[in-house]
């Protein structure tokens, strides 16, 4: 594959390639330290180059195809005047690494965080995120992961309109933040993933035309046509993306990616370009010597989105799990079922657990045909889990989180199914304490047409869930800032509370020996009529069992614990004073070492946790 963009080797060289199959020629424009202009040989496969010897970090530069009009490099490392300025020059083996022992984390035993850079803290930017690793990392947080940082428009938006996707957005830092943040990361133990988008670039500074064939209106997306993967002259658009995530894992030390809705990637060639992704990603693995992870974001409820190639599937390790979410939001809040049509029973909750996909060739009213297939038998650390992320929080009308919905106790229900869960958990930035500020959809683009499309295209948006409610103006500058975490709320009443409670959650995860057991074989599910359910769940081997009493209703639940163990030590109860919001309460609490098959009254809205062991048999092994 080409190296694309202007390659940076050192002393003064530069080598500047861009692809623009259908042009005659390509001119250069460099504008530091003075202006000038280079006309590029033309390669091979439609790629045009220069190599100049005299070129300092940070020139910008437009290119001119056929001499018209300068554009910037479509495979820019940097903007440093925004979409529409030049691109400039980025010596990437300027910043001296500190992470030489770094070798990544397993993804099973990865805490996912999902932020926002630009309303994570008040300065918006990747160094002021720093100062915070430490807090994270004692809640047992060891991985971020940042929405879309590759250069969009303005200051203000979520990243989903980025543009040129290998610049790093200047307003949050640019290459040399974004490397500190990486560097600041793994010193901490912490992974950094990054969330890419390859179903579409945004459309304000979008000059790719002007070069070549990269789209086509041979399929279509809700963002417009789609890139050109398998149509005339899509090599060169196949290079363009799947060097990318290399750019990100080699220059950046990037420890996983998260792939937008690939299920709008369409490419109906031999070798798809997941295929060819995960081919050249794999080979830099075994190079590189530590793991590279690839999640995907899938509407499919398909198994071959995290087969490998060889065996019919997309490449990917994991993605994510909308099934959990639904399903589990929907008993915690019955005015989900309005959102959720089709969920809203625990046997789902129960086969969200057991199996994953929860629509598994199960006529769904809300597409109103049969969906999906089953997911049943693959291993837990395949699916990332979640309570909220930006699109469950941003895309309601109001911006609510889920403390928004749903009282205390089930705010503390919610965390431990998903902690105490099979899948990769994944927080969404500030839920760990139950942060109560909104998150909004913003932009703030130039293109006055455009900003005038995207408030009608949220009305309509919010109209068809029923809305009558005036969105917030994506464009205002107030809906960004109300957007921002409390952060400094974190250790106050409530909050604080939820905190520990998340702490609790995490500390058991990584020290229970059941929970780090992944295999679906080893989960069983009792569903309690439609009041709640047990998830008991065993070691490799059978030796160690842990069951969790979870009682979603208002009135209390009987179980008899079951009668096979030596005994039952409670691990967690909900209802103890410390996890109260207004201190002790009038529930009883349950026994801490009640008897095999003893009958427990769980309270209302309560998780218990208890651990137990059952007897071996006198000529097993030690």
């Amino acid at each position: 594959m080409k190296k694309i963009g202007a390659n940076y080797t050192g002393d003064g060289r530069c080598i500047f390639t861009v692809w623009a199959p259908e042009k005659k020629s390509m001119t250069l424009l460099l504008l530091d330290p003075s202006e000038r202009e280079v006309l590029m040989d033309r390669g091979k496969w439609g790629y045009f180059s220069v190599e100049l010897t005299d070129i300092k970090p940070g020139t910008r530069y437009y290119f001119k195809p056929d001499g018209g009009k300068p554009y910037p490099d479509p495979a820019s490392h940097f903007q440093p005047e925004g979409i529409h300025g030049p691109s400039a020059v980025v010596d990437q083996g300027a910043y001296t690494w500190q992470d030489q022992g770094w070798r990544g984390l397993s993804f099973q035993d990865l805490i996912l965080y999902e932020l926002h850079v630009g309303t994570f803290t008040p300065e918006g930017t990747f160094e002021a995120i720093i100062p915070r690793l430490d807090d994270l990392a004692a809640t047992g947080i060891n991985a971020l992961e940042l929405m879309p940082i590759a250069q969009f428009p303005g200051v203000r938006n979520w990243g989903y309109d980025g543009v040129y996707l290998y610049s790093v957005q200047d307003s949050y830092g640019g290459p040399a933040g974004l490397k500190k943040l990486v560097d600041a990361c793994h010193a901490r133990g912490m992974a950094v993933f990054l969330d890419v988008v390859y179903n579409h670039l945004g459309p304000e500074g979008n000059y790719f035309d002007q070069f070549g064939p990269y789209f086509t209106e041979k399929y279509c997306t809700p963002w417009g046509n789609a890139i050109n993967f398998d149509e005339e002259w899509a090599d060169g658009v196949r290079d363009y993306i799947s060097n990318n995530p290399l750019h990100w894992f080699d220059h950046y030390h990037i420890d996983g990616l998260r792939f937008d809705a690939i299920h709008e990637v369409f490419d109906m060639g031999a070798v798809s370009i997941w295929e060819l992704i995960h081919t050249t990603v794999k080979a830099l693995e075994r190079r590189l010597g530590r793991s590279l992870h690839l999640v995907a974001e899938s509407d499919l409820n398909s198994p071959k989105v995290i087969k490998t190639p060889e065996t019919g599937g997309l490449g990917f390790d994991a993605q994510w799990l909308d099934d959990f979410h639904h399903a589990l939001y929907v008993l915690l809040d019955k005015a989900g079922r309005d959102r959720y049509a089709d969920f809203g029973r625990m046997e789902q909750l129960a086969k969200a657990l057991t199996d994953g996909f929860v629509m598994s060739g199960e006529y769904t009213a809300f597409r109103k045909r049969k969906f999906g297939t089953s997911s049943a038998g693959i291993p837990g650390d395949r699916f990332v889990a979640f309570n909220l992320n930006h699109d469950q929080v941003g895309n309601r009308v109001s911006g609510e989180r889920l403390c928004h919905l749903i009282d205390f106790e089930r705010q503390k229900l919610a965390a431990a199914v998903l902690l105490l869960s099979p899948y990769v958990p994944m927080l969404f930035m500030g839920e760990e304490y139950a942060d109560e500020s909104p998150f909004f959809y913003f932009v703030d683009h130039s293109d006055a047409d455009l900003i005038h499309a995207v408030k009608e295209g949220r009305k309509q948006e919010f109209a068809a869930f029923g809305s009558d409610t005036e969105p917030q103006d994506p464009f205002e500058i107030e809906t960004f800032t109300k957007s921002r975490i409390q952060w400094e709320k974190r250790t106050e009443g409530k909050h604080r509370i939820i905190l520990e409670w998340h702490r609790k959650l995490i500390e058991l995860r990584r020290t229970e020996a059941v929970l780090k057991n992944v295999a679906k074989n080893d989960i069983r599910v009792t569903v309690l009529g439609q009041a709640g359910l047990v998830v008991h769940r065993q070691s490799v081997g059978g030796y160690d069992h842990l069951i969790g009493l979870y009682n979603f209703s208002d009135e209390e639940v009987s179980y008899e614990l079951p009668g096979w163990v030596l005994g039952w030590t409670k691990l967690l109860d909900s209802k103890e004073p410390q996890w109260m919001e207004n201190g002790d309460d009038s529930s009883t609490l349950l026994p801490a070492q009640p008897k095999p098959g003893q009958v427990v009254t769980l309270p209302p809205c309560s998780v218990t946790v208890y651990t137990g062991q059952v007897q071996l048999p006198a000529d097993a092994p030690v």
